[in-house]
């Protein structure tokens, strides 16, 4: 194995070990701090509530380019459906195994790598190279990248560029890097009747049989038909909940869970308003509670985005295709500095799922690639 890989498997391997269930770093981020402490870089550890966060940054001036992550992973569930051990690094047939190599311990990783490997060659480079970390991305994402962000506006820091390393990629590291992400809004909906016998259908109201027809319209509604970077915007319902358990009893009240996934094309303002006239005017008895996950963001087809998709196609000879899928990111906070954002990180196939693992040539790959962006930014006279 090259000594690059070796020491990205090695690095992946620290940061698996521990079990840095959101919103517990576990310890992940001070192995961080100490790998870029030694390659110079100023460190800034920024507790917000329970969650770790931390700004490092190297040189000074523009351009700024900062490399985003987060150390938190989502729990692995019941260990005895993994085949290995979640929070024990295991090596098999080329093949990194444990939670958060993929997502996105990986990435970290081969980040802190590439900055090695960058700050060797150009210690005195110009401008500026950050690193935003956080351990609540995977989890309300309450007190991590937006409360940095918040802190980094309050010092009148706005980077230029970031590379935020969530897994994008589909079936090679860097055929697929998003540009920007869709806005998600939550809706929790609560339709109320009154309970009563069901052989006594007259003294009752049933509140399912009530949403049943606004089921039909929510469910068959075309929002929008999106636009160049967006794919329309969607619907769906996650959780309908009702019932004593009784067969003989009709409900009072129906819960319903459901959200957005919406593009540019809207706000939240003009959904919560759209919901409301059709629950309205289908004369429902109803409480509506929303909560907003984040906005939609796009970066235009910008420097960053020519800069990522030379630098893929100088390591892997292929170009990227340019997404807005997928759920929400801290990119979404990192949006509102007005800095250009690109999401390039390792393939997506095992996140979140029973032994989640990543083929150790892509960590090196990726490496490779974040550190081509980094010359091209900093030091593009020597790309």
């Amino acid at each position: 194995m090259e000594r690059l890989t070796q020491q990205i498997v090695d690095l992946t391997s620290r940061l698996i070990e521990r079990p840095s269930v959101t919103p517990d770093d576990a310890g992940c981020q001070t192995i961080l701090q100490e790998q870029l402490h030694r390659q110079g870089f100023e460190i800034d550890t920024l507790p917000f509530g329970e969650v770790a966060n931390f700004w490092a940054t190297h040189g000074e001036g523009e351009p700024f380019m900062v490399f985003a992550g987060h150390t938190d992973v989502v729990p692995s569930g019941p260990i005895e459906h993994w085949t290995l051990d979640p929070f024990t690094p295991t090596v098999r047939d080329g093949c990194l195994y444990g939670r958060g190599s993929a997502d996105m311990k990986g990435s970290l990783a081969a980040m802190v790598l590439a900055t090695q490997q960058f700050l060797t060659e150009f210690p005195d480079h110009p401008g500026t190279l950050a690193y935003l970390v956080t351990s609540d991305e995977e989890g309300t994402a309450v007190d991590g990248t937006v409360k940095v962000v918040g802190h980094l506006e309050g010092r009148g820091i706005f980077p230029d560029f970031c590379i935020v390393g969530e897994p994008s990629s589909r079936r090679r590291v860097g055929d697929v890097i998003r540009i920007g992400r869709r806005g998600s809004l939550n809706g929790r909906l609560t339709v109320k009747g009154v309970q009563g016998h069901v052989a006594y259908p007259d003294q009752a109201t049933n509140p399912i049989h009530a949403f049943g027809p606004v089921l039909t319209e929510l469910a068959n509604t075309v929002w929008d038909q999106g636009n160049d970077a967006f794919p329309p915007t969607s619907f769906q319902i996650s959780n309908i909940n009702a019932g004593t358990g009784a067969v003989n009893v009709i409900p009072g009240q129906l819960e319903i869970l459901f959200n957005f996934r919406f593009s540019t094309e809207q706000t939240t303002a003009d959904l919560e308003h759209a919901v409301s006239t059709i629950l309205d005017r289908h004369g429902l008895n109803y409480q509506l509670e929303w909560s907003r996950s984040g906005e939609p963001f796009l970066t235009a087809r910008e420097k960053l985005i020519t800069t990522v998709s030379d630098s893929i196609e100088d390591i892997q000879s292929f170009r990227p295709q340019l997404s807005t899928g997928g759920g929400t990111s801290d990119g979404r906070f990192i949006a509102r500095l007005g800095t250009q954002i690109v999401e390039l990180g390792l393939v997506n196939a095992t996140i979140h799922s029973v032994d989640e693992h990543t083929p150790i040539a892509e960590l090196a790959t990726l490496s490779k690639i974040y550190l081509q962006i980094v010359h091209r930014i900093l030091a593009k006279e020597h790309a």
